[in-house]
């Protein structure tokens, strides 16, 4: 499981800077991720939760859910709350926050990532990504083009509902990625990913793996390029640092909110190649792949 629960006790709230994943969470409580939750007076009218930061965002107007069926671990009830316990990512474009939801049955940890607003200037390449995509409004496009306040403010909306609607199109095609709990204009929640010791699971750049588990790893990336390719997409920044490997050698993927309708995207192809040879490199270096132009041909074959 990949979302384990703090024990009863509340640890010290931490950060960790953006080279360093390594953010302590207690082991899992059981198999379930979910522990018992203590004795608490629930009710949700008050302002503030029972040592929380915020009630569950869960069931407020407008919020998106996550595909069915729903992982056990996933808290949907009303009266849970919400705590922050540290960031565990920062980018030019977000920001990732580990959070744990606590309710009256149990408690699981979330990533939470939050995408900069109107006053934050957010991806360098984004024309470039957003080739082929369409806004019903003509204001909307000019104030995007022009990178006005309020088009900033859009362009974040904008990233979190593409990387929330780009989670839910893999976790339902079978990619591993980290389960798409629900998004909220700019902040999506989803699975904390871990390295089965309350750790951040460390990326592919990071990871020292066996020959076994090299090859194992291997596999997994070309199932990945390939079932996006089916499909018509590719990642758009796939690197060894955006895929995580978890204890049980699994590989995630991470990281998605320029994905790549490579048939309408006139860059589309350059970007899958890109994404297939960032990675192959990496695995080519420790002997696990003779390298990545015939995978490309490969998901080429599955495009057309």
């Amino acid at each position: 499981m990949s979302t384990p629960s703090r024990s009863a006790s509340t640890p010290e709230r931490n950060h960790v800077d953006s080279d360093d994943d390594a953010v302590v969470a207690p082991r899992p409580t059981g198999p379930s991720g979910v522990r018992a939750s203590s004795a608490v007076q629930w009710d949700v009218t008050v302002l503030a939760p029972p040592g929380g930061d915020r009630w569950t965002t869960w069931d407020e107007l407008g919020v998106s859910h996550g595909p069915q069926p729903r992982p056990s671990w996933v808290i949907t009830s009303g009266e849970a709350f919400d705590t922050e316990l540290g960031i565990l990512k920062s980018g030019k474009e977000a920001d990732v926050h580990l959070i744990e939801r606590t309710g009256p049955d149990g408690a699981c940890l979330l990533a939470a990532k939050r995408y900069r607003g109107a006053d934050h200037r957010l991806f360098r390449r984004d024309d470039a990504y957003q080739a082929g995509r369409r806004h019903q409004k003509s204001r909307q496009r000019r104030a995007i083009a022009n990178r006005s306040t309020f088009g900033r403010g859009l362009i974040a909306g904008m990233w979190a509902e593409a990387e929330w609607l780009a989670l839910c199109r893999l976790w339902g095609s079978g990619v591993r990625v980290p389960y798409p709990v629900s998004h909220d204009g700019e902040e999506l929640l989803m699975e904390f990913i871990d390295d089965g010791l309350g750790h951040a699971a460390p990326r592919l750049a990071q990871s020292r793996p066996g020959p076994e588990a090299l090859a194992a790893l291997w596999e997994q990336f070309r199932l990945v390029v390939l079932t996006l390719a089916e499909d018509g997409f590719a990642h758009g920044d796939l690197s060894p640092y955006n895929l995580l490997v978890t204890a049980s050698n699994e590989l995630v993927v991470i990281d998605l909110p320029q994905l790549v309708d490579v048939t309408v995207n006139p860059q589309g192809i350059e970007f899958l190649h890109r994404d297939v040879m960032n990675v192959s490199r990496w695995f080519v270096a420790r002997g696990a792949a003779e390298g990545g132009e015939e995978l490309f041909a490969e998901a080429l074959a599955r495009l057309y």
